[in-house]
């Protein structure tokens, strides 16, 4: 089960500095390749995730959101590899409930 507030944080963290701080544990803030989008790996249930902010050049809704200036960010389980939620400014919403 996803934390949705523990997301929203993560989100807001994300984009506002240069690390995540989740349950006392800090997360450095990177940057992708030749994008340079900000990403951060966190636990959460025990699991580990990448939160990755998103791309406005896609043509996905969210990336549409991004373009409008939107802050977007992607939340991606790392062990299956598959992307589980994403956070737009203030809605969260989880793929696969």
């Amino acid at each position: 089960m996803l934390d949705h507030s523990l997301l929203r944080s993560v989100a807001e963290q994300l984009t506002s500095g240069p690390e995540v701080t989740i349950e006392g544990r800090k997360s450095r803030v990177t940057r992708t390749g030749a994008s340079r989008f900000h990403t951060a790996r966190f636990l959460m249930g025990g699991r580990e995730y990448r939160a990755i902010v998103q791309n406005p050049d896609k043509p996905s809704r969210w990336g549409k959101l991004a373009r409008k200036g939107h802050s977007v960010v992607q939340f991606r389980d790392l062990l299956p590899q598959k992307y589980v939620a994403a956070a737009a400014t203030v809605s969260l919403k989880g793929r696969g409930f």
